[in-house]
């Protein structure tokens, strides 16, 4: 039986293109990006630092770290830039109609 559970993170017209989203969570913060027009979901705590990459800029598909500027690649997790050398995690996303959710475990 599998843990996976949706969470709710935003409707699809809350989030613009090149627009993020805290999404406050007991067992751990997510941030909601919207490159393009598609949907990305990563924890929200930069790895090299205790900072909310929902606060740092979205800079093509990847966010800038608003602590030390380090740049992860939000599709990926992949750091992109120093200081920044382990990445971060990324969820599934599943789209309901107008509802965007993360697939956490």
């Amino acid at each position: 039986m599998s843990s996976d559970k949706r969470v709710f993170v935003c409707t699809t017209s809350e989030l613009a293109p090149g627009a993020m989203k805290l999404v406050e969570r007991e067992d751990g913060n997510l941030t909601a990006y919207n490159v393009e027009g598609t949907f990305y979901v990563t924890e929200d705590r930069c790895s090299h630092g205790l900072a909310s990459l929902a606060e740092g800029a979205i800079i093509g598909d990847e966010i800038e770290c608003p602590m030390h500027f380090g740049m992860f690649n939000i599709k990926t997790g992949e750091p992109t830039a120093a200081p920044c050398s382990i990445a971060i995690r990324t969820y599934p996303v599943q789209i309901d109609g107008e509802q965007v959710f993360a697939v956490v475990g």
